[in-house]
């Protein structure tokens, strides 16, 4: 990947250039990465306008002597294969601006690894095509970004999905991961392996052991379900009920 650090101060680019370094010897994932640099807008206008340009990436100082980020991200729209664009500055009151932009992300100086790892795990994931969820999901593995580490999960050893906030927290026996996901896709992608159980969990058919009565401290009165390899229930919905029930009957019926 094609990186392109535009800044003023050397020392700036200087520190960028190390925390690349530092995020692709960390994750596996990333692809090798090429980083160019440019002290200024003309200087980066020259590299982005050119036929041959591969700039994948353009991390954008905002306050520079004579055309600032801005107004040089203003002319990027003209370009027939813009790169995807994050602001990099130490004033937090352009975010609006950076964002009107269609900027990728808007990282405030000074910047630290975890937060450039998240904002490399987000280029990754756009620029994954929609109709090869493969890529990221195969059919038996998970790839999970955990504390600036890509771990590989299978799809066997996960016991439960279950959404919390804006993330999805995937439950193997002896480990608990956060996926930037969406339940409603993983239901889609994996039904045959994972059944709702409740508006925010899924889980694996196969750890189905057994249906009892559980109080919620939310929903009151109502049913969980036991799953092998982990001790604490997970509730179980009115509307999904029947389907807990059928699969744990299907379960338990021998194959012929």
């Amino acid at each position: 990947m094609h990186i392109l650090l535009v800044d003023d101060e050397a020392l700036a680019r200087s520190r960028l250039r190390t925390l690349l370094a530092d995020a692709a010897a960390s994750d596996p994932a990333l692809p090798p990465l090429v980083v160019h640099e440019a002290a200024d807008s003309d200087q980066a206008w020259e590299l982005l306008d050119a036929p041959d340009c591969a700039i994948e990436l353009l991390l954008l100082d905002i306050h520079m002597p004579g055309q600032d980020g801005l107004s040089l991200a203003e002319r990027l729209r003209g370009l027939a294969r813009p790169p995807a664009l994050v602001f990099v500055t130490a004033y937090s009151l352009h975010a609006v601006n950076a964002f009107e932009l269609e900027a990728l992300d808007y990282l405030t100086k000074p910047v630290r690894l975890a937060r450039l790892q998240q904002m490399l795990a987000k280029l990754l994931r756009q620029r994954m095509p929609a109709a090869a969820p493969a890529a990221q999901e195969s059919a038996n593995m998970l790839l999970i970004q955990d504390r600036g580490r890509t771990e590989r999960v299978p799809l066997n050893e996960v016991i439960y999905f279950k959404a919390e906030l804006k993330y999805v927290t995937v439950r193997t026996a002896g480990h608990s991961y956060i996926l930037d996901s969406a339940l409603n896709d993983l239901e889609s992608r994996h039904a045959t392996q994972f059944l709702r159980v409740h508006r925010n969990a899924l889980v694996a058919r196969h750890a189905l052991r057994a249906l009892e009565k559980h109080h919620d401290a939310e929903e009151g009165d109502g049913w969980a379900v036991r799953l092998q390899g982990i001790a604490e229930p997970l509730a179980v919905s009115r509307r999904q009920l029947p389907a807990v029930r059928a699969a744990l009957r299907d379960a338990s019926e021998p194959s012929v």
